[in-house]
């Protein structure tokens, strides 16, 4: 998921287009706004009044953006808009599919913020199903260990059964020096009171991405850390069918529309990502400045015996901005 910047006349026809989606619920929600003025500030380089923009026709909007990736990220925008306070109005979804339509996107969050707007709950959970990561790492799981070891795996989250032989790989992590990624993954499961990957109710290795993020990325396990670990992982999954879009969709649906899509229960919870905002896209640039798919397969063992350090210099991790580099937020 790249972030492209708009020409000052796409910006302008952009943001009116999502003051309208962000005013079609009544107020403007205070994520909303938030999400607004950090597109602004991040992206547009703008500083437009939201609550004095015109309001502009589908086919205005059409006609001021002809680019198609530009169209596809303003219509993504619309969505996250959607899905940033709560489960939205019928309204607001309706809006967004007669602007998509004018600009000719057509994606599948756009039907997954329609069955959300229309309370279609099976019909939301079957769509992140069939676009998000689930699918992907099944896939992986199901290449290195097998049917047995995709059974196992899933079994093995629900806390049914342990596979001491993979967790035993992992406590050793706690043996290397402490400066070494592999021990900074160690002190995440350790000092998060997490189950280790073999154990009951640990995280299948096909899914253990995810951890490696927090560690890389330096975000930590709150609401907020992980709506970014979502919007840094959709920026590096940019060359994937969706453009990774629907990560950050998923950590949305928990943490800001609350409705928890996850086989274990976090707990769902709203407006998240307003307090956020701006890390939210600076997130997604960050991870799309990474060349390596961390999703894809990738074979991290070898990487676990380097200096935290030296692993996200070889894995051209920009640094967060302000404060300490490395905090976790």
């Amino acid at each position: 998921m790249e972030l492209i910047k708009p020409t000052p006349e796409e910006a302008e026809a952009g943001l009116r287009a999502m003051a309208m989606v962000a005013r079609a619920p009544g107020d403007i929600a205070p994520p909303a706004r938030a999400l607004i003025a950090a597109a602004q500030k991040v992206l547009l380089s703008t500083d437009f009044d939201v609550d004095r923009l015109a309001e502009i026709t589908p086919d205005e909007l059409a006609r001021a953006l002809r680019r198609p990736e530009i169209r596809r990220q303003l219509v993504h925008g619309m969505v996250v808009i959607g899905f940033c306070a709560g489960e939205p109005p019928v309204a607001q979804s309706n809006l967004v599919e007669r602007f998509a339509a004018a600009l000719a996107v057509d994606t599948p969050a756009l039907s997954a913020l329609r069955h959300l707007a229309h309370h279609e709950m099976l019909l939301y959970r079957l769509c992140f199903l069939r676009n998000a990561h689930f699918r992907d790492a099944v896939r992986d799981q199901y290449t290195h260990t097998g049917l047995m070891g995709v059974v196992k795996a899933v079994l093995g989250v629900k806390g049914l059964v342990e596979q001491p032989e993979v967790a035993v790989r992992y406590h050793a992590l706690e043996k290397l020096p402490d400066d070494r990624f592999g021990k900074r993954l160690w002190h995440h499961y350790q000092d998060n009171h997490f189950a280790f990957p073999g154990e009951k109710g640990g995280f299948p290795e096909a899914g253990l991405y995810h951890d490696l993020t927090h560690v890389l990325a330096g975000y930590n396990t709150t609401p907020e850390g992980e709506t970014l670990v979502g919007a840094f992982t959709a920026g590096y999954r940019e060359r994937r069918p969706d453009h990774g879009f629907f990560v950050a969709l998923f950590v949305l649906s928990i943490f800001s529309v609350g409705v928890d899509l996850t086989p274990i229960g976090v707990g769902g919870r709203e407006g998240t990502v307003g307090n956020v905002a701006e890390q939210f896209f600076t997130a997604i640039q960050r991870g799309a400045a990474v060349p390596t798919d961390l999703s894809d397969d990738w074979n991290f063992s070898p990487w676990l015996e380097l200096p935290l350090e030296e692993a996200r210099h070889r894995l051209r991790i920009p640094p967060k901005q302000g404060g300490n580099a490395w905090d976790y937020i």
